[in-house]
Formats: structure tokens, sequence, C-alpha cells
């Protein structure tokens, strides 16, 4: 087999319908879109409908909600600081807390704060000061020999 003899088998790909161009071709004048109206025009896709049939989200029940109020914690394993005080980019024995995180591009913005949590091993004796950790990971962390000190969550102005 040679290069320019690679095809594709027949009937693996079709030509494409030249939609309006004449009546002799099976789609011209309207072009498969029927008679006048907002389907007809062009530009036009309405969203959700389903030719009558009661749509989809209106079939399903309404469940839960979103708690506008909520606090988004930006979460880091154990594992993930162990890596970058391996990396250099952490310092062990300064304080870990948000600032030195983003310092070290371990997490983007700290939004409502950091949680700590507990995937990984840590071998280092850390000081952290953090909005929240998981139990699992407070205790990996005085295991280690060092700290945690939990800080009041930044509280959103929504007052």
């Amino acid at each position: 087999m040679k290069l320019n003899e690679i095809k594709d088998n027949e009937g693996a790909t079709k030509e494409r319908i030249r939609v309006g161009r004449g009546i002799g071709s099976g789609k011209g004048k309207t072009g498969g879109r029927g008679v006048k109206g907002q389907k007809a025009r062009s530009g036009v896709a309405i969203n959700g409908f389903e030719g009558g049939q009661m749509p989809i989200y209106r079939r399903l029940p309404k469940r839960g909600f979103n708690n506008i109020f909520a606090s988004e914690y930006v979460t880091v394993s154990l594992g993930r600081l162990q890596t970058a005080i391996d990396a250099g980019k952490l310092d062990a024995k300064a304080t870990v807390d948000a600032a030195a995180l983003k310092a070290a591009g371990v997490i983007r913005r700290p939004k409502d704060g950091v949680r700590i949590l507990s995937g990984g091993e840590l071998t280092v004796k850390l000081t952290i000061e953090v909005a929240g950790a998981s139990k699992a990971a407070v205790e990996k962390i005085e295991k280690a020999g060092g700290s945690i000190k939990l800080l009041a969550a930044v509280e959103s102005v929504a007052e």
C-alpha cells in the first residue's frame, strides 16, 4: 500500500446537500423549511421547545437550591503542601497562610479562605493559619509536629 492509494471505504462519506438550488434538486424553493412562519426565517432556534410535548425542564421535578451566602473555600491537600515544600516554593519555617500559598503558586486566589484536606502525607513541621481544615488533616499536621490555627471565615459584605 502506498500513501497515494489510501482512500475511504465506499459510502463512508456523504456528499453534502446543497439546499435551495432549484426545484430540480428536490431541496429547492423553500429549502426544506416548510412555508413562512418564524421557523422558516434565518437565525431562529426556539430553545427548549419540543413540538408541544411537555419540555424536559418541566417534566423533571425541581430539587434543591443555591445558597447565595455560602462561603466558597479553596481546598488544598497536605500532599500538595508537601510537594510545594519539597520544590522549595514554600518555606517550612514560616507561617503558611493564604498569602504564602498564593505567592508559592499553590492557589490562584483565596476566595473566602483556604481549607486544608488530609490527602497525601506531611513529613515536615508546619505552622498553618487557614480558614478551615478537616479533622483528619488536623491530626496529620499535629502528628508531624506542626500546629494549625483556624481563622474566622472571611465575611462577605452581605448586610
